[in-house]
């Protein structure tokens, strides 16, 4: 299983095509993608790229870091694992039990009223 590194202070204009060929010069690149708004598309300049090996995607990090890509800086880190695999941060709508509140509804009160 590859590293993947995180990319940051990305220039909007960086696309998957030009991260993967700046750092296929550090080994094999298995995955190259910017970070994208889902209803704008454009880049969040941040970007994830993924290496083939922890040698290449060590020596990548280390190489590339401050780097300097349409006058930004690059900030490379070895990017972490989501946790429980989703989106950090984000519950189901503030619902579990798959919808069902544990609190009681308004016409459940003893007087029928609001709270």
């Amino acid at each position: 299983m590859g590293t993947r590194i995180y990319v940051g202070n990305l220039p909007y204009s960086a696309d998957n095509a030009q991260l993967s060929q700046m750092f296929s010069a550090y080994g094999d690149v298995v995955d190259a993608r910017v970070i994208t708004d889902r209803d704008s598309g454009q880049s969040k300049g941040f970007a994830f790229v993924e290496m083939s090996t922890e040698e290449s995607a060590s020596r990548a990090i280390s190489e590339l870091n401050g780097a300097m890509l349409d006058n930004r800086a690059l900030r490379l880190d070895a990017a972490s694992e989501r946790p429980n695999g989703g989106r950090s941060g984000q519950s189901n709508g503030g619902r579990s039990n798959g919808g069902y509140s544990d609190r009681p509804r308004r016409d459940d009160h003893p007087r029928g009223d609001s709270w």
